[in-house]
């Protein structure tokens, strides 16, 4: 890895900088290692500050750190996406989030120590290489002084990350304030950002942010799910304000289908099945926290396919996702503008929503409109959709919510119930999944260590839907209907596809530590003496093909069973002519 230029004030990669840290033991030794920026790059891309020129349009004015790089392609689409469609009438400050594809070819620099934080994340955590998101903080003020009569200006946060409560949290902090003193202040914020903790999943971290001290968990994939670990606020010993975060990725999921209430849970079949869907909305604050709040309520399943929380006619894949000459693609488009009302008009699935505002009163009840009552962006808020729900509407979590509203109960706790009830229907269908998908793992005593790993089993569609007559989603589920017919259709989902390569690869990686452990556990060096040299140096090289494949792939190898395969080769060439031991001994780690 190449070594960058330092950071202003990264105080050298060892420092621990301004109070950043972590409790519980975090392990902080792999830092020492990182070279100035890596930190800073460990949680951002870039900051990018988009401003309004009267004859360029919107221009990126800043780019932060100077050797951060970005493509055309991509500051163009950054320069688009920073800033809300002219008829939302965003006066004053507004915070909102986009997607978009990398450029390809881009070499990722950081070192692998934080390509294994990424293992220990929950699958819907996961970094994916391919996108970046924005995180956007814009202003527009009257002001009399300027040409145009408006002071328009985006504070951009670009990262691979998808910690949006995080972000926000980040941005409303320095964004008023960036305003007010500019490039010298953005200087000093990415230092700080420079000083911070890689983002371990599973500590707590301290993340110093203008004086302010942010402690926050990122989960892992071991937590519960539907657990959040409390991060308390301690009294800091050098009277900096600690702020603690309840979460990094959440969104209000409320507040977000609350314009949409009384069909929740037919849009959790929709996102479950990969349909496409579009969320017109007022506004990129509503759009992006809708189609945020759409994509997590099938977790802990990971949603597989392309989503936009904010989608302009300048994107680079509008043709792409607007053509009517083939089926829409499996996508979540979150838009703004009028226009969007007409091209996506031949989409079978679409959200109108208003201006997202907690009811005072109980929400009436709104039927599933028709699509062709769809004509512009200005018509009433609904679901429009000729779809028919496979499962029987279940009448209590909305009773459930309605009495929340009227007992004022906060936001918050609304959500968790939602959350929970997401949680709890996602589990009850993938539950016989994951049984069915267990047995297609070879027995323990079918794996021989003179023989290769055996194979999974082939999945079959039939055999699985025979499973659910005795072990269904009914053993967890309360609720009735055509739970068949949804299993048939989420097979042929780019969910399902995500969902089963996983478990795929986590099986298969799983034989072959059985595999290294069944070696292990035979007398190689025994075996290797009743057997010819050429036999012998052919296991030798083997077994160091497997401990280069085990580390590799990072294969789920306890390390004393490392060590002592690395032994059992020790051993073998130990007891080969000399001739063969400095050949053996200089090809690779023994």
């Amino acid at each position: 890895m190449a070594l960058r230029e330092p950071g202003p004030g990264s105080g050298g990669a060892g420092d621990g900088g301004g109070g950043a840290g972590a409790e519980g033991g975090q392990d902080v030794e792999p830092c020492l290692a990182l070279l100035p920026w890596d930190r800073f790059s460990a949680w951002l891309h870039c900051v990018c500050v988009v401003g309004f020129d009267l004859e360029l349009g919107q221009a990126v004015e800043v780019i932060y750190p100077p050797h951060s790089k970005l493509t055309d392609k991509e500051k163009t689409s950054i320069c688009y996406l920073s800033f809300p469609d002219s008829n939302s009438g965003c006066l004053g400050d507004t915070q909102f989030c986009f997607r978009f594809r990398r450029s390809p070819g881009r070499k990722v620099s950081l070192c692998c120590f934080l390509d294994q934080l990424d293992r220990d994340l929950p699958v819907y955590l996961k970094k994916d290489p391919a996108y970046y998101y924005g995180y956007v903080y814009f202003r527009q003020v009257r002001d009399k002084s300027l040409k145009r009569g408006y002071f328009q200006k985006s504070l951009v946060l670009i990262s691979k990350l998808p910690y949006v409560h995080l972000f926000r949290t980040v941005l409303k902090q320095i964004a008023p304030e960036y305003f007010e003193k500019s490039e010298a202040f953005l200087e000093a914020v990415c230092s700080d950002v420079d000083r911070w903790p890689p983002p371990i999943p599973g500590e707590i971290l301290h993340l110093p942010i203008m004086g302010i001290i942010m402690k926050l968990r990122i989960p892992t994939y071991r937590d519960k799910p539907g657990t959040t670990q409390i991060v308390q606020n301690m009294h800091q010993a050098n009277a900096q304000i600690s702020m603690a975060l309840p979460t990094v990725h959440e969104v209000d999921l409320f507040r977000c289908f609350c314009p949409v209430f009384f069909h929740i849970q037919m849009l959790w079949e929709l996102v479950l099945l990969g349909e496409p869907l579009v969320v017109m909305a007022p506004s990129p604050s509503e759009s992006s926290e809708t189609v945020l709040a759409l994509v997590s309520c099938i977790s802990p399943l990971k949603y597989c396919s392309d989503f936009r929380p904010y989608f302009t006619i300048h994107d680079s894949e509008f043709k792409e996702y607007t053509t009517r000459t083939q089926a829409p693609p499996s996508v979540i488009l979150g838009v703004t503008n009028p226009f969007f009302a007409k091209t996506l008009q031949h989409w079978p699935h679409i959200i109108r929503i208003g201006d997202i505002k907690l009811p005072g009163d109980v929400p009436k009840q709104v039927k599933v409109k028709k699509l062709k009552n769809l004509k512009t962006l200005d018509s009433k808020p609904g679901v429009y959709t000729s779809y028919k729900p496979y499962l029987n509407k279940d009448e209590e979590i909305v009773k459930q919510l309605q009495k929340g509203v009227q007992q004022k109960r906060p936001t918050e706790a609304q959500s968790v119930i939602l959350r929970r009830y997401f949680l709890e229907l996602t589990e009850s269908f993938i539950i016989p999944l994951e049984r069915y998908v267990a047995s297609l793992m070879p027995l323990q005593k079918c794996i021989s260590p003179w023989k290769s790993p055996p194979q999974l089993r082939h999945f079959s569609q039939d055999e699985f839907m025979k499973t659910l007559e005795k072990a269904g989603p009914q053993l967890t589920s309360g609720l009735k209907g055509d739970w068949i017919g949804l299993y048939r259709h989420f097979l042929k989902s780019p969910n399902f596809d995500g969902w089963f390569r996983s478990r795929q690869k986590e099986m298969t990686q799983k034989l072959e530590a059985l595999h290294l452990e069944a070696l292990c556990n035979e007398n190689l060096v025994f075996w290797s003496q009743k057997h010819t040299e050429v036999e012998a140096v052919d296991l030798v090289l083997k077994l160091k093909n497997k401990l280069l494949q085990a580390d590799r792939e990072h294969l789920p190898v306890k390390t004393d069973t490392l060590k002592k395969l690395q032994a059992h080769i020790h051993d073998i060439i130990l007891a080969l002519p000399d001739d063969l031991q400095d050949i053996l001994l200089k090809t690779g780690t023994t």
